[in-house]
C-alpha cells in the first residue's frame, strides 16, 4: 500500500468522483439515498459540477498513489444542517485508515465553513458503520426517516458536534 492521500475533488476529478461513486452504490446499493441507475444517468457535465467544491458540497477522495479508493462529501442543505454523505471505502481497504481520513476531511471542511454540527443517516442494522462513526464522535438521535433510494428501510440520524472535541 501506498501513501494514502485525501483531498477535495476539483473539475479535473470527475472521472474519479463518478468511477468511485458509482462502484460505491454498486457495493452497497442499500446504504445510500441515492440509486445506481440514478447517478449512472448523470452528464459528464454533470459530474464535472459535481467535483467543484463550494462551501454547500464538497466532495473528498482517498487515493492510494493515482487509483482513488474511497468517498465521503459535506452537503449543507436548505434548511442549513451539515450532512456527511456519500461514505464508502473501497472494500481492499477497509479496516484501515482511510474512513477515519475522510470523515476527518469532511469535519475539517464543515468546520471551516462555520458548521460546527454535522449529521449522517445510518441504519442501525449497518453496525460496522454505526460504530466507527461513534468511534468518530457521532451520537445517536432520536430521528428517524426512510432512506430516499430504499424507502422500506429506516435510517438514523447521527450527529458530530465540534465543540466535544475541545
Amino acid at each position: 500500500m501506498k501513501n494514502i492521500t485525501v483531498r477535495s475533488t476539483d473539475d479535473a476529478d470527475w472521472p474519479a468522483l463518478k468511477a468511485t461513486r458509482l462502484a460505491a452504490l454498486l457495493d452497497a446499493p442499500t446504504a445510500f439515498g441515492a440509486s445506481h441507475a440514478s447517478a449512472a444517468a448523470f452528464s459528464d457535465t454533470d459530474w464535472q459540477q459535481r467535483a467543484i467544491s463550494t462551501p454547500q458540497r464538497t466532495f473528498f477522495l482517498a487515493f492510494d498513489g493515482e487509483q482513488p479508493i474511497g468517498l465521503a462529501a459535506q452537503v449543507v442543505a436548505a434548511d442549513g444542517v451539515c450532512h456527511l454523505i456519500a461514505m464508502w471505502v473501497h472494500p481492499e481497504y477497509r479496516g484501515l485508515d482511510v474512513a477515519r481520513k475522510l470523515v476527518g476531511a469532511v469535519k475539517q471542511c464543515a468546520v471551516d465553513n462555520g458548521h460546527p454540527r454535522l449529521v449522517l443517516d445510518v441504519a442501525p442494522e449497518n453496525t460496522r458503520a454505526a460504530a466507527f462513526y461513534q468511534k468518530q464522535g457521532f451520537v445517536f438521535l432520536p430521528e428517524w426517516e426512510a432512506l430516499e433510494s430504499h424507502p422500506h428501510i429506516q435510517v438514523q440520524k447521527m450527529e458530530w458536534r465540534a465543540a466535544a472535541l475541545r
